[in-house]
């Protein structure tokens, strides 16, 4: 594909970046840049998602005829690193990214009615029952109950890891509807909302202080027929295809904002000897590296993309390859980030370096987010399959030919 941005894609640029100069106040710039996590706070994400929605940019990935933008691959790249580049907040996409495509193949013509505008428009925040206690890699020996009753399914049984099960109105689940033959046959994809009597939700507390993360309990809860996607026992094919989703998407522009931190951080002075890291030959070294390694992982990005119809997944392999790579690129450039900090990561240390500071340079506020997103990254790499899983299918594939 020709890189070279052509003179429609700067003139797309430049409305990208005038929208983004008038909604992103210093206000919610400053919100955002408090994120740590995976998505930002809901009141936040709520609020960007309607904006975004209200523009009709909220599913550059989707189908124009379910209410996609119709951008090529190079105009989905530009809103994704001119988001990054303004400190935009980052929206939960479990509805968006994941959800909403399996409805868009596996759906009832009833239930892309009803939950596909939904999804749009952010009435309805989702979140994903996959990973269970002991089920977490090895996601085909999950033993959530769902037995059928009438018109219902009757589910039983927990999902842990379960991100921002506390916001969600919404939970799309694995569940094992037959124990007959081998364990991938016997599961289905069910939907259910969140205020369903028979579900409860627990917080989990990371370590780096959020809660994001929570275990779900089913105790009895009824599903409707009606809200299961596909057929019975359908549920592996379809979580295959999800998957897809979760892995195939876009990392270069979050580990380009993380390296741009490591760069303000390397370069302000020391305010005990007025030494920067970013006369450090070394560090420089590092940074160059990464900087090219995040090059390389976005113009991969784009070429995949550029490969696609709007809707349609990476494929297995594909999917693997960008995950593998970009989470890893993705924790590097953090990993960086703290470097550059240095004693900066732990604020109070700081203070105690400097007696009578009370405004570093760069500050225990520019520091708490790197710290965070360090600790919360060490997940980036397990979740959605580890990467040794995905190093097994990419293995498969090419031993297959």
């Amino acid at each position: 594909m020709d890189g070279r941005p052509s003179e429609r894609d700067l003139a797309f640029q430049a409305e990208v970046r005038s929208f983004l100069a008038e909604k992103l106040t210093p206000e919610i710039r400053a919100w955002a840049a408090r994120q740590t996590g995976v998505a930002a706070e809901r009141k936040l994400g709520a609020w960007w998602h309607r904006t975004l929605f209200e523009r009709g940019w909220i599913a550059p990935a989707w189908p124009v005829e379910h209410g996609g933008t119709g951008w090529d691959a190079m105009q989905r790249h530009i809103f994704e690193e001119e988001c990054a580049s303004a400190n935009a907040p980052q929206l939960f996409l479990a509805g968006l990214q994941l959800c909403g495509p399996v409805i868009m193949k596996f759906g009832t013509p009833q239930q892309k009615a009803f939950f596909l505008p939904r999804i749009r428009s952010g009435e309805h925040y989702w979140c994903q029952g996959f990973s269970e206690p002991g089920s977490g890699s090895d996601l085909s020996s999950l033993t959530t109950r769902a037995v059928r009753d009438g018109d219902d399914y009757v589910v039983t049984g927990s999902k842990i890891w379960t991100t921002h099960a506390h916001n969600a109105n919404w939970i799309f689940m694995l569940v094992r509807t037959s124990t007959e033959g081998r364990q991938q046959v016997g599961i289905s994809f069910l939907l259910s909302p969140m205020d369903a009597p028979g579900i409860e939700v627990r917080p989990i507390i990371s370590m780096s202080g959020e809660h994001e993360v929570n275990q779900v309990f089913f105790d009895d809860l009824r599903v409707p027929v009606a809200n299961r996607v596909g057929d019975e026992n359908q549920g592996w094919a379809i979580a295959k295809y999800l998957l897809e989703f979760e892995r195939g998407g876009s990392y270069a522009a979050v580990a380009r904002a993380l390296l741009r931190e490591a760069l303000v951080a390397a370069q302000t002075p020391d305010p005990i000897d007025g030494t920067r890291l970013w006369d450090d030959p070394a560090f420089r070294r590092r940074y160059a590296e990464l900087d090219i390694e995040i090059t390389a992982q976005s113009w991969t990005e784009k070429r995949v993309i550029s490969s696609l119809a709007a809707g349609d997944s990476v494929g297995d392999m594909m999917a693997s390859i960008l995950k593998v790579r970009g989470s890893e690129v993705q924790q590097a450039a953090g990993e960086l980030a703290m470097r550059a900090l240095g004693e900066l990561a732990i604020p109070d240390q700081r203070r105690a370096l400097c007696p009578g500071s009370h405004a570093p340079p760069i500050g225990p506020g520019f520091a708490l987010r790197p710290t965070a997103r360090f600790l919360n990254d060490r997940a980036r790499s397990i979740y959605g399959g580890s990467n040794e899983i995905q190093r097994n299918i990419i293995a498969r594939f090419v031993a297959s030919g």
